[in-house]
């Protein structure tokens, strides 16, 4: 296997430098200097540039992060020392444990006079440091954090094109992609670790970026990606199961989720139509409900035979508009008034933001493949019990004909949800395809076996199990007819198939459009 390049990170052109005293300082860290480990003087005048926990991105300038590994039986950061600083690091952040590895202290030998900066917990302040070195980037930008279970994609995008028709310059942060203005990058976590973070912020600043919607998960409240970040608005989309791969168990993944809502961010704006968004309510809170008594609500859905909806959205200060969508699904109504709500408690026209609503499109969320199939064709990254139900209920509601799922279940991550997921389908569809997601390090077939289990507890359920993805995809395609739907779920946006730690090319969307346009070829 061919090793990837290492790529540039992100930064803005010009980094005004830093003592790295005011770092330590600020960190509350004790400096050492090698190579006796003697306490390092106050006066220490090394200048910061830059900060990554990425040894083979480190620049000339850079404080590296050395951070102890999250995963057991995995390397230290201080093991990677050497790379850092060979190529120009100046200054290296860690724990006591890391201070003392063997591999920082010979990369230290070499360079007598670096400071090792030793904190109890470095990763608790890496957001705050990232922050100050890249010139607090959230203070000069218009920061809105959307966090949640299902919805923080679509909510973002949504907002993202609202926020342009009402003259803002944007920028967003998520899972499926960075963009800066009109640049698109691909993303590698929903949230970036906080140097990545705070570049980015620095870099939309530096290009003249106003706005900026970012999905904020539950993994970087708690493992301090997005501390030192100021948002002027948090939001909250739902809560159901997911993660708890990483989170005890559900109280816990929401305790997560209200991090956001600690008074880090300037006004809040929270969806009410679960209990766990009505916990979070206090009386400056903006509310949204689907239906209920809220600042934001929505009369008269009307699903149409395309695939959008229209809805009124009601708002403060008599804001009273029909909407026109093209994502179908009520709870696509609620991720808009969510968006909404947002925009206009940062201070846009709400009559603005409607009109870039009604133009936004997600890729891998309700996306659409229309290669003149008779049949509707969608790709969707659902892949949590009450995503997959919500999904398949839109869908259902829109079509006559039949609901055909194809569905998997991603290894490595919380297994309790599989054979939940794979109730919700079955109970929806006419035809369920079991199948491979991103097995990852596990067995392919033992995550089928898994999401089954659920399926035999529903009655007439129709299965069939394919581990092959595009051999399961094509299977569905055979099998639709006209005024049916055909979904393809758990992927959505993804570009790769993980087995074994190798990612195999492979986009659902483009999968499912060469598959209809082979279909389409073959009645022609």
């Amino acid at each position: 296997m061919t090793p990837s390049l290492v790529e540039t990170p992100l930064r803005p052109s010009h980094t005004a430098p830093i003592p790295v005293t005011t770092l330590a300082a600020l960190a509350g860290a004790t400096v050492l200097r090698s190579p006796d480990r003697t306490l390092c003087r106050i006066s220490d005048q090394t200048l910061v540039t830059g900060i990554t926990l990425r040894a083979q991105q480190a620049l000339p300038g850079d404080l590296f992060a050395a951070l102890p590994s999250l995963l057991p039986g995995r390397p230290h950061g201080a093991d990677f020392a050497g790379i850092a600083l060979s190529a120009g690091a100046v200054a290296v952040l860690t724990d006591p444990v890391g201070a003392h590895r063997s591999a920082l202290t010979a990369a230290i030998a070499y360079r007598p006079g670096v400071p090792v900066l030793v904190h109890p917990d470095p990763r608790s302040v890496l957001g705050t440091l990232s922050a100050r070195t890249f010139g607090d980037p959230s203070t000069r930008l218009t920061v809105l954090g959307i966090t949640g279970t299902a919805g923080k994609t679509t909510t973002t995008y949504l907002l993202e094109a609202g926020l342009r028709a009402a003259g803002a310059h944007t920028g967003l942060l998520g899972t499926v992609q960075v963009r800066i203005g009109e640049a698109l990058l691909p993303s590698t976590f929903t949230t970036p670790e906080a140097p990545d973070l705070q570049a980015l912020l620095a870099l939309m600043a530096e290009r003249g970026v106003t706005h900026v919607p970012i999905e904020v998960s539950s993994h970087a409240l708690v493992l301090g990606r997005v501390t030192g970040t100021a948002f002027a608005v948090g939001a909250f989309t739902n809560l159901s199961q997911d993660h708890l791969d990483f989170h005890a168990d559900l109280e816990d993944y929401f305790a997560a989720k209200a991090m956001l809502f600690d008074g880090r961010a300037r006004a809040e704006v929270v969806c009410i139509d679960d209990v766990w968004g009505q916990r979070l309510v206090t009386a400056e809170t903006t509310t949204v409900s689907l239906s209920g008594d809220a600042t934001w609500h929505a009369t008269d859905i009307t699903a149409l035979p395309s695939g959008r909806q229209t809805f009124r959205a009601l708002g403060p200060d008599g804001f009273d508009q029909r909407l026109v969508m093209r994502l179908p699904g009520a709870f696509n109504v609620t991720n808009a008034l969510l968006a909404l709500a947002v925009g206009h408690t940062s201070g846009a026209d709400p009559v603005l933001l409607a009109q870039g609503i009604a133009t936004a499109e997600v890729p891998g969320r309700m996306q659409r493949v229309n290669r003149g199939q008779g049949f509707l064709a969608l790709v969707d990254y659902a892949h949590k019990p009450a995503a997959v139900a919500a999904l398949l209920d839109a869908v259902r509601a829109q079509v006559p004909g039949r609901l055909l799922v194809v569905l998997g279940c991603g290894g490595d991550r919380d297994t309790a949800k599989r054979p939940l997921m794979g109730a919700e389908a079955a109970r929806r569809a006419d035809l369920l395809v079991v199948t491979d997601d991103n097995p990852r390090s596990e067995d392919p077939a033992a995550i089928r076996a898994s999401i089954l289990t659920g399926v035999r507890g529903v009655a007439g359920a129709s299965v069939a199990e394919i581990g092959d993805r595009a051999e399961a995809i094509a299977y569905a395609v055979t099998r639709a007819r006209p005024g049916d739907a055909l979904v393809v779920a758990g992927k959505g946006h993804e570009a790769a198939q993980e087995v074994h730690g190798v990612k195999h090319p492979f986009v659902d969307a483009d999968v499912l459009a060469d598959l209809l346009d082979g279909v389409r070829g073959v009645g022609e």
